[in-house]
């Protein structure tokens, strides 16, 4: 390809040449900005984002106070978007809708007349069908909005006037909780409980060095309006409120409910906050279709104004607190809420704060707002002072400012001079009307003279003592507190704490497949499969070729299968998911990842807490507990350290008190078991000493009853502990010719 030349610029114009990675980090950075300060995050003061704060404040200037006629959501919205949010309809009255629901808000900002949407998750009605006004909180984030006690600014236009942050005389941020995602940033901070934000507030203004972890004993966690159970450990809360960050892992909350003849439900009454129930259902249906929720049999939504789930077992044997475990694990009934109090402190500046920062920026806030609305309320007094000295001038001399207002060609001037008046006075004199003369009372307007300078006084009191200015603030925090209290119908506790239940531990795969009997077989060539029942007979099956059988036992569909390889790993297999008996089953190593050059040393049935004593060729091992075995992974665990050619050579149950080996050499030795150490992992102590060869097989027994092997002709041979006497002896010693009748296989049978 040729040089591209540049587009010409038009005529008469002149071209910037810029760079373009500046302009686009330059233009990138201002509109991350704007979403970050004006959209996504809420301001720490009244916990309000711009959308929300102008949706109350057009709802004031439409004068729309609790206990008023509703308006229109459309006028509204319109408002607001034509004076102060100039964004989409929509957008705003989705903010508006979402503010007026119960079951999303904690303490509803909005009183909604209509449709505003439901639980189940289906949309408000139109704005031109639902109609709004404000509620009780909302005045309270309002209360002293026109006595100066907060900043305004201009709006979009340059013609109107908006707040940068309301009043805020409720703890809006912690109490409603916010959510949002911002550039690079998001937030979202669960609901709490108004009453017990109030007590943890009263105990920072008492002590203010007060940290989170001392505030936990007031807020001890979320609230949310849907109710629900909080499964986490208090010191888990404890440390997400401490650093600001982390999650709430929250339950439905459930009941057994008992039916006609021993039969039961479960019945759901509330789900997680956040959780659509139409979707949860719909979901958890899937599932039963699906099989994969085979303790439960059927589902209903028997929901009416209150929330009613009913939950059918399979059978009236199943656990109700098994099969509520099994939807927790696999359905929205247990969700996680993230806490992340990314919010903008003083306004300004984004950051993470800690239960105590975020109380502590409410509280702050409160003292701006008290101080700055007793300076406007002190300017209002001497204004009205000044009036009134002026007005008992004219009742003192009513009948000489009558003739010079009637006969002086500029009374105004006449009466500052006569009587020595200010501006402010002169001019209210001259705009009093006639009639309201008569009314006139110098013992009226001299006890209004007294109460005004006693309220001054006492103002000025105020804002010379921060004492007293926390005093009022624990009196206003301690009035919205008997407002919300725990006792109130909206300030009762809806979210509850427990920790979760015991069978939370338990393995819940076993207890979603229904238990069948079983028997495993396991082929020369590693081929693995399942046969209905427990089979005693496996001379009828067929194997692929030229392979044959190597090992088969009994187990249940709920089992799990320890698959040991040559190289000393152990793999976990469910009994559930073996391929069935009808064909020739399939190769372990599709289901596990069996190291290149290594193959299947032994397959048994898992049992929890049994012992066994592996060992490599070379004759080194250790006890370890089938426990450790286990694995979660297709990639299995390593457990016998093993150190190439040598192989997993014995791997047998520990069950007795000493042990006997025998080496391809032919020597036997009778030890202790006590001397094997008992590890989870690793290479293992020498069992016994050999010059040429290494471990031909081992078994462990007790010694009272006395070494057995099978013979060639499947015949048990015991030999007793007294004539075990000459094999007796300490680990890592070389051993003996076994005794007369010992099999020439070298093994124990």
């Amino acid at each position: 390809m040729g040089k591209i030349d540049p587009p010409t610029p038009p005529a008469g114009g002149s071209a910037d040449v810029v760079n373009l990675r500046d302009a686009l980090e330059e233009r990138y950075l201002a509109y991350a900005l704007s979403t970050i300060m004006g959209r996504a995050l809420p301001d720490a003061r009244d916990g309000l984002k711009p959308v929300h704060r102008r949706i109350l404040y057009g709802m004031n200037i439409l004068r729309l106070d609790p206990g008023t006629a509703f308006k229109k959501s459309a006028k509204i919205v319109g408002d607001v978007m034509g004076s102060f949010h100039p964004h989409g309809d929509q957008a705003i009255y989705d903010a508006l809708v979402r503010l007026a629901q119960d079951f999303a808000s904690r303490y509803p900002l909005i009183d909604g007349q209509g449709n505003f949407g439901n639980i189940d998750g289906d949309s408000a009605a139109a704005y031109r069908y639902t109609e709004a006004r404000m509620t009780e909180v909302a005045g309270l984030l309002l209360e002293g909005i026109d006595e100066d006690a907060i900043d305004f600014r201009e709006n979009y236009s340059g013609d109107q006037k908006e707040p940068i942050v309301l009043p805020a005389a409720f703890p809006n941020l912690l109490a409603n909780g916010s959510q949002g995602i911002a550039v690079g940033m998001a937030t979202s901070i669960p609901p709490h409980n108004v009453a017990e934000l109030c007590d943890a507030a009263l105990y920072l203004i008492s002590h203010p060095k007060a940290t989170s972890d001392q505030l936990v004993t007031f807020v001890p966690g979320p609230d949310f309006p849907t109710g629900g159970i909080i499964v986490d450990t208090p010191d888990m809360i404890a440390e997400t409120y401490r650093t600001g960050r982390g999650s709430f892992r929250v339950r439905a909350r459930w009941s057994k409910e008992e039916g006609n003849r021993g039969t039961w439900a479960v019945v759901v009454t509330e789900i997680p906050y956040g959780v659509q129930k139409s979707r949860l259902i719909e979901k958890m249906a899937e599932l039963i279709n699906e099989k994969k929720l085979p303790l439960v049999a059927d589902i209903r939504d028997e929901s009416a104004e209150d929330v009613r789930v009913v939950i059918e077992p399979r059978s009236r044997t199943v656990d109700p607190a098994v099969m509520m475990e099994s939807l927790f694990r696999l359905t929205e009934l247990e969700s996680r809420f993230a806490m992340n109090m990314n919010v903008l402190v003083d306004g300004v500046v984004p950051r993470v704060l800690s239960l105590s920062e975020a109380l502590r920026q409410w509280l702050d806030h409160r003292r701006d707002v008290l101080l700055r609305r007793s300076r406007h309320r002190l300017g209002e007094i001497e204004h009205r002072l000044e009036v009134v000295a002026g007005m008992l001038i004219v009742f003192l001399h009513l009948d000489e400012v009558i003739r010079i207002i009637r006969e002086e060609d500029d009374p105004k001037d006449r009466l500052k001079e006569r009587f020595s008046l200010s501006d402010v006075q002169a001019n209210y004199i001259l705009d009093t009307r006639l009639r309201s003369l008569r009314r006139l009372e110098e013992m009226q307007l001299n006890a209004e003279h007294d109460a005004l300078s006693k309220e001054k006084a006492d103002i000025e009191t105020l804002l010379a003592d921060e004492v007293k200015q926390w005093k009022t603030i624990t009196w206003q925090v301690r009035d919205v507190r008997k407002k919300f209290g725990p006792e109130t119908k909206l300030g009762k506790r809806r979210t509850t704490f427990e920790t979760a239940p015991e069978t939370s531990e338990i393995d819940l795969t076993e207890a979603m497949i229904e238990r069948e009997p079983i028997t495993v077989v396991v082929t020369e060539k590693g081929w693995i499969r399942a046969l209905k029942g427990h089979m005693q007979d496996l001379s009828s099956i067929s194997f692929k070729g030229d392979d044959a059988l190597k090992i088969s036992f009994f187990a249940e569909t709920t089992s799990k299968i320890l698959v040991f390889a040559t190289n000393g790993k152990v793999y976990t297999l469910e009994a559930s998911k073996l391929p069935g008996g009808r064909g020739h089953g399939e190769p372990i190593r599709l289901m596990a990842d069996i190291d290149e050059g290594e193959d299947v040393s032994t397959v048994m049935l898992f049992r929890p807490g049994v012992k066994m004593l592996l060992a490599g060729g070379d004759g080194r091992g250790f006890v370890t507990s089938q426990d450790e075995m286990l694995s979660s992974t297709r990639k299995g665990r390593a457990v016998l350290n093993l150190d190439a050619p040598t192989r997993l050579a014995i791997v047998v149950e520990a069950t007795g008190d000493h042990v006997a080996t025998v080496g391809d050499n032919r020597k036997m030795l009778v030890f202790g078991l006590d001397q094997i150490p008992e590890m989870s992992r690793g290479k293992g102590v020498r069992l016994q000493r050999y010059k040429d060869g290494g471990i031909a097989d081992a078994k462990v027994f007790a010694l009272a009853e006395g070494l057995t092997w099978k013979d060639s002709a499947g015949r048990n041979f015991t030999v007793g502990k007294a004539d075990l006497a000459e094999w007796i002896g300490n680990r890592a010693e070389a051993g003996r010719l076994p005794p007369k009748g010992f099999p020439k296989s070298n093994r124990f049978g």
